[in-house]
C-alpha cells in the first residue's frame, strides 16, 4: 500500500471493531436491523432493484404483478440482510453461531476428504453465501477456501480480503484458475459458486426457462485438480435458523457433454432457489450475455 493510499484506508480499524460487535448480535436483532436498513437504503439501491425486477419478471412470469412486487421487496430485504450475515461469517466467534445451522449430508464431505482428494463444493450465489461457508468450516474443523471476485477499490478489497481471511484458509480470485487447481491438487476443500453470467467458456442452458450463459469448465477443473464435486445448498428458514445440505455426487455427472452438464447444474440450482426464491442474488445481471440476435434485457 502506497503512502498516498494509506490514509484512505484508516476506516478499516473502526470498521472491524463495529463489524465485530454486529456479528455478535442475537439473530432476531440482526434480521430486524437488516429489514430496517433495506428500507432506509432503498433510494441507494434503485439500480439493483431494477435488475432484480427484470430477473424476477423473466423467471417468474406465472406470478401476478402484486406477487412479484412482494417477492422483489423480500429479495431486496434479504440482499441487504446478507451483508450483515457476511459480517457474522467473518467476525463472529464460534460460540455466537452455535445452534444456528443444521447441516445435512456432512458424511458425503467426510467420505470425499477421506479419499485424500480435493473437494469442489458447488453451489449458487446468495447474499449470505459466505455465512454458509463459515458454518461448513466450523463443522469440518478444517480449513475451507473460497473463490471470490476481487473488488476494484483497493481499500475495500484490502478490508474484504482481511475479513475473509479471518474465517477462510484461502481466498482465490475468480479468474485464478491456477490457484484453484493448486488448492484442489493438495487435497483442499474449495467452495465455488459458478452460476453468474459468463461471457467466456459458456453454453446457453435454461435457468428458470431463460437461456443463461453458463460456465462449462467445472468438470474439467475438477478433473485437472483431481477433485470430487459435491453440490451444497444453504438457506435461512422462517424461524431465522439456517439449513445447509450437502449432496452426494450427481449420478452420471460429468457426462462428457458440456451442455448437458451445465444444464444439470442450472436445473439443480433452480430447484434449490425455488424453495427460498427471495434468498437468491437476483440483483446480478444473470442474463446479460445473450444468444445471437437477442437483446440485453437490462437495457430496456
Amino acid at each position: 500500500m502506497t503512502s498516498t493510499a494509506a490514509p484512505r484506508c484508516r476506516w478499516i480499524g473502526p470498521a472491524n471493531a463495529l463489524a465485530s460487535r454486529v456479528a455478535r448480535w442475537p439473530q432476531r436483532r440482526l434480521l430486524h436491523f437488516g429489514a430496517v436498513c433495506a428500507t432506509l437504503c432503498s433510494p441507494l439501491l434503485a439500480g439493483r432493484r431494477r435488475i432484480a425486477r427484470t430477473n424476477l419478471a423473466l423467471c417468474f412470469p406465472e406470478l401476478a404483478p402484486p406477487e412479484r412486487d412482494a417477492l422483489l421487496r423480500a429479495t431486496m430485504r434479504d440482499t441487504v440482510t446478507g451483508l450483515l450475515e457476511s459480517l457474522r461469517a467473518w467476525f463472529a466467534p464460534e460460540a455466537a453461531l452455535r445452534g444456528l445451522c443444521a447441516i445435512d449430508g456432512l458424511e458425503h464431505l467426510e467420505a470425499a476428504r477421506a479419499q485424500g482428494r480435493g473437494v469442489l463444493l458447488l453451489t449458487g450465489h446468495s447474499p449470505h453465501l459466505e455465512l454458509g461457508g463459515r458454518f461448513l468450516a466450523d463443522a469440518m474443523h478444517a480449513p475451507l477456501a473460497i473463490v471470490a471476485r476481487r473488488n476494484n477499490d483497493p481499500c475495500l478489497e484490502r478490508w474484504l480480503d482481511g475479513a475473509r481471511r479471518r474465517t477462510f484458509a484461502e481466498v482465490i480470485a475468480k479468474k485464478d484458475v491456477r490457484g484453484l487447481l493448486r488448492a484442489l491438487a493438495r487435497g483442499g476443500v474449495v467452495a465455488y459458486a459458478a452460476d453468474q453470467d459468463f461471457s467466456y467458456q459458456h453454453t446457453f442452458v435454461p435457468f428458470f426457462g431463460v437461456p443463461a450463459a453458463t460456465l462449462t469448465a467445472i468438470p474439467a477443473l475438477a478433473q485437472r485438480g483431481n477433485a470430487i464435486v459435491l453440490p451444497y445448498w444453504f438457506a435461512r428458514e422462517d424461524d431465522g435458523r439456517y439449513t445447509l445440505r450437502i449432496e452426494a455426487p450427481w449420478h452420471d455427472w460429468p457426462s462428457g457433454d458440456e451442455a448437458r452438464d451445465a444444464a444439470r447444474y442450472m436445473a439443480e440450482l433452480e430447484r434449490a432457489v425455488r424453495r427460498r426464491p427471495a434468498q437468491y442474488l437476483w440483483v446480478h445481471r444473470r442474463f446479460k450475455t445473450r444468444p445471437p440476435g437477442e437483446a440485453d434485457p437490462y437495457s430496456r
